[in-house]
């Protein structure tokens, strides 16, 4: 088996910044979401992958977690580590992708 490699890209509102730079400095207002297309992610470690990048994003911001199936699983998984911390809503519920708006309330 090949390892794929892990896509994560911005969504339409977001914009470059510098990779050297600890903060940004560019005046947006942070409210952009970010795509991320769990598919690729190797199957041991999918849902380590998308906590650690839930848990680095700031309250305002959103993710767009795109699966393979519903992630019915990781959203309990969710709810019991993360308790009251995001709204989800369903963008795309299948049969080939489900796509979820994450927003970290939090």
């Amino acid at each position: 088996m090949t390892a794929e490699p892990i896509r994560i890209t911005a969504g339409a509102n977001a914009h470059e910044h510098e990779p050297a730079a600890a903060t940004c400095t560019c005046g947006h207002d942070g409210s952009e979401s970010m795509v991320l297309d769990s598919r690729t992610i190797p199957h041991a470690i999918r849902h380590a992958a998308i906590f650690g990048a839930l848990e680095a994003i700031q309250p305002g911001i959103s993710l767009d977690l795109m699966a393979s199936h519903d992630p019915l699983p990781l959203l309990a998984q969710l709810e019991r580590n993360h308790p009251n911390t995001f709204s989800i809503t369903y963008l795309e519920s299948g049969p080939d992708v489900w796509t979820l708006h994450l927003t970290r309330i939090l």
